[in-house]
C-alpha cells in the first residue's frame, strides 16, 4: 500500500486540532484538583482509552449508520465541514474553552475519566465527524488504517500531555495556551472549508477533489 503523505498530514492535523490535547490539559488539572500524581495517571489512561473505543466504533460503523438513515458521504462531508468550522470559530474566540470550563463546573465527580473527559471533551461531535469524514476521503483499508493509527498516536500524545499537564501549565502559562489554541483554530478553519468544497464538488459544484 503506497503511503499518501499529504493525506496522513491532513489526518494528523485534523485529529490533533479537534481532539486538542493542549487545550484539554488545563481542564484536566481543574477536574483532578487535589488528586495524587498516580490518580491523575490512571484517570488520563482511562479517559483516552474510552475515547479511543468511541472513535474506533464510529470509524468502523459510522458510514454504515449514515447509509442506514439515507445520508450520503458528500452530504455528511458538507455538514461535518460546517460543524468543524463552527468549532474553529469557537477556538479562535475562546468560546470552546469557556464551554468546557462550564462543563467542569457543572459536575465534579470522583472519577471524571468517562464524563466529561472522554465524552464529550475528547470524543466529541467534532472528533466523531472528523473520523467518519477522513475515512470517507480514502474508502477501504487505506483510510481506515491511516485514520485509526494516527488517531491512536494523537490519543497517546494526549495521555502523555495529561500526565505532564502540571509541568505544561507552569511552562507555557495561560497566555501561551491561548495563542496555541488560536493557531490550531485557524488550521481547523482551513481544513473544514476544504471538507465543504470537496462535498460540493462531489455534487457537481466545482472541480472534483483529487
Amino acid at each position: 500500500m503506497e503511503l499518501d503523505t499529504a493525506y496522513m498530514i491532513t489526518v494528523f492535523v485534523t485529529m490533533f486540532v479537534v481532539i486538542d490535547p493542549i487545550g484539554i490539559a488545563p481542564l484536566f488539572l481543574a477536574l483532578t484538583r487535589g488528586m495524587t500524581p498516580g490518580q491523575r495517571r490512571r484517570i488520563a489512561v482511562r479517559a483516552t482509552m474510552t475515547a479511543a473505543f468511541v472513535l474506533a466504533l464510529f470509524a468502523f460503523f459510522g458510514e454504515a449508520l449514515l447509509g442506514f438513515v439515507g445520508i450520503s458521504m458528500p452530504a455528511f462531508r458538507i455538514a461535518g465541514g460546517i460543524l468543524l468550522f463552527l468549532t474553529a470559530l469557537d477556538m479562535l474566540f475562546e468560546r470552546r474553552t469557556k464551554r468546557r470550563e462550564d462543563k467542569t463546573e457543572e459536575q465534579h465527580p470522583d472519577d471524571p475519566s468517562i464524563f466529561p473527559l472522554a465524552i464529550p471533551l475528547m470524543a466529541g461531535p467534532g472528533a466523531i465527524a472528523s473520523v467518519i469524514l477522513l475515512i470517507g476521503e480514502r474508502p477501504g483499508g487505506e483510510g481506515m488504517i491511516t485514520v485509526l493509527s494516527i488517531t491512536a498516536l494523537v490519543l497517546i500524545a494526549m495521555t502523555l500531555i495529561l500526565m505532564a499537564s502540571s509541568y505544561l501549565d507552569r511552562l507555557i502559562g495561560k497566555t501561551g495556551i491561548d495563542v496555541i489554541t488560536r493557531i490550531l483554530g485557524m488550521l481547523l478553519a482551513a481544513l473544514s472549508v476544504q471538507f465543504v468544497l470537496d462535498g460540493l464538488a462531489a455534487f457537481g459544484f466545482g472541480p472534483r477533489p483529487s
